[in-house]
């Protein structure tokens, strides 16, 4: 099988992360739930990853990381977290469901949301955060790269723009985290939600997100703490505050081995070799009649992603054909993106997405490009 998959999941993962998933499963206990040695273990390794990953966004302090099990899980403690009745949020048409349908929810109980639309590239661009500011403008949410598109947007700028206006900026970083370098300090970022499992190349169930000092979020969840056990309320400090229940350990210890293997790699290296196959990859189909490539390509400077349609053909016909004619397994539909898809015009006919990783060679870019254009003949 060639896997041009890897916006949904890395489906490769260096030898350490899978190392290290094994060793914990042999030797950790419980993360704070004893004096013995396995859970003492088991809470040195988390507070080990917990170091890493604070350095990896270049954040402060590594209590200000919450492990969780997914972006998606993280985006709805931050959304849900941090807004109320009668506050504004600005979003746009590029998130994923796990930003859209929290924000719909907490639509229901009051918060006003303005969704921004994007441009025929499909981009956003800072100066439209900063038009949607009203007075009770509470957070922009955004993604940083779309999971549709592959494009990048500027979170940048518009972390200094929700600076300079005392508004929360929450990042979801799905698509770039362990691919671009994210500085939290420097880009304003309030709360950063990640997932282990995409460009982090960790275990599936392995996610978290960074809140910065002096933001705090509401926990979605109560419960077991390993601390302060007969207080009725479930800890308010960071990071306890949002990890009720046992931690994934065994899932944590390879993600702490895979941002190992990003820094030992490099991640400007992995990016380039990434972006390259891409770069290739869409040269070679952008052309050929019948296919229609989405997102913009004005710069290769983006996620690895190249997402087209084949004539009016069914992207999961399309799929299916790729996979049992090719070998190739690439993500059709609607990619849980229901808004992006519909400024793209392709809410019926879905679209075909293929998403690379630097395990990934130009021989199976070159045999990518050549079932694309037979489909299309």
């Amino acid at each position: 099988m060639i896997y041009f998959d890897n916006a949904a999941t890395t489906m490769h993962k260096p030898e350490p992360v899978i190392h290290a998933v094994v060793q914990a499963m042999n030797s950790l206990g419980n993360a704070g739930r004893g004096a013995h040695e396995a859970s003492l273990d088991a809470s040195r390794n988390i507070y080990g990853v917990r170091e890493r990953i604070v350095d990896f966004f270049y954040g402060e302090d590594p209590s200000r990381i919450a492990f969780t099990l997914n972006s998606t899980e993280s985006l709805n403690m931050a959304i849900k977290g941090i807004l109320e009745p009668g506050d504004h949020v600005v979003t746009t048409v590029l998130e994923h469901n796990s930003v859209l349908r929290p924000l719909y929810e907490m639509e229901e109980k009051g918060v006003e949301v303005t969704i921004l639309s994007c441009d025929e590239y499909g981009m956003v661009y800072p100066e439209d955060f900063a038009a949607a500011v009203r007075p009770n403008t509470k957070a922009f949410i955004c993604t940083h790269g779309s999971n549709l598109t592959g494009n990048v947007i500027d979170i940048r700028q518009i972390g200094k723009t929700a600076r300079d206006r005392g508004i929360r900026f929450v990042v979801d970083a799905s698509q770039t985290a362990g691919v671009f370098d994210i500085d939290v300090q420097k880009m304003n970022i309030d709360i950063l939600c990640f997932t282990g499992h995409k460009g982090l190349l960790g275990p599936q169930g392995t996610g978290g997100m960074y809140v910065r000092k002096g933001v705090n979020v509401r926990p979605l969840k109560s419960g077991g703490s390993g601390v302060k056990t007969f207080e009725k309320k479930h800890p308010a400090q960071m990071p306890t505050a949002l990890e009720a229940g046992t931690l994934n350990g065994h899932g944590l210890a390879g993600l702490g081995a895979a941002v190992d293997y990003l820094n030992q790699k490099g991640i400007t290296s992995i990016r380039k070799k990434e972006q390259a196959l891409m770069e290739k990859f869409y040269l070679g189909v952008r052309d050929i009649p019948g296919v229609k490539v989405y997102g913009d390509f004005r710069t290769m400077n983006r996620c690895a992603i190249v997402t087209l349609n084949i004539r009016d053909y069914d992207s999961g016909e399309v799929g299916d054909a790729l996979y049992v004619d090719y070998g190739i397994a690439v993500r059709t539909g609607a990619h849980c993106a229901p808004l992006m898809h519909q400024s793209l015009g392709t809410a019926e006919q879905g679209a075909v997405r293929f998403s690379f990783s630097h395990f990934n060679t130009e021989e199976e870019i070159q045999r990518g490009i050549d079932a694309v254009r037979e489909l299309a003949e």
